[in-house]
């Protein structure tokens, strides 16, 4: 399954747009303002299906995923030197990025890839296109890519 992350260009605050080969809307993503970035994901039908919180006090970057209203565990950057690693501590998941930061490969505990993320370069916004090899993890895989894109804003990248 192939998906393709934009964000809008104008929008006070972040606003993305997830759609599949056709050009259909999957998810569309909400920023609310408070401490630390928290995205707002909404199914096709614009009901509310997950929800991203960035730790707003942490060393390294740290993210708390609610997917249906519940708490399903954090994503959470390692300290690194080359290139960036971020371990989800509730399935098992592992992503690791070059060292441009524009491409991500996430694979689970026995080596198997999940997804496959790239970032579109030379675009006026954020743009990712997602591989993912089980259409299941779509969501999970975009909460993923959510957390690459705001600890990018916020180190100001």
């Amino acid at each position: 399954m192939r998906m393709y992350f934009k964000q809008r260009f104008f929008s006070l605050l972040d606003r993305y747009d997830i759609y599949d080969e056709q050009s259909n809307i999957l998810y569309t993503v909400k920023s609310k303002l408070d401490w630390g970035h928290i995205l707002k994901v909404y199914d096709r039908n614009s009901l509310h299906v997950a929800t991203l919180r960035e730790k707003a006090v942490a060393y390294l970057p740290g993210f708390d995923i609610y997917i249906g209203g519940e708490y399903i565990g954090c994503i959470k950057k390692e300290f690194t030197i080359f290139k960036p690693i971020f371990d989800f501590n509730y399935n098992g998941w592992s992503m690791t990025g070059d060292w441009l930061e524009w491409e991500y490969s996430i694979v689970d505990k026995k080596g198997d890839h999940i997804a496959f993320v790239s970032k579109k370069l030379f675009k006026i916004t954020d743009q990712y296109v997602i591989d993912v090899y089980n259409p299941d993890n779509a969501l999970e895989v975009l909460m993923a890519v959510l957390a690459i894109d705001v600890q990018k804003c916020s180190k100001g990248k």
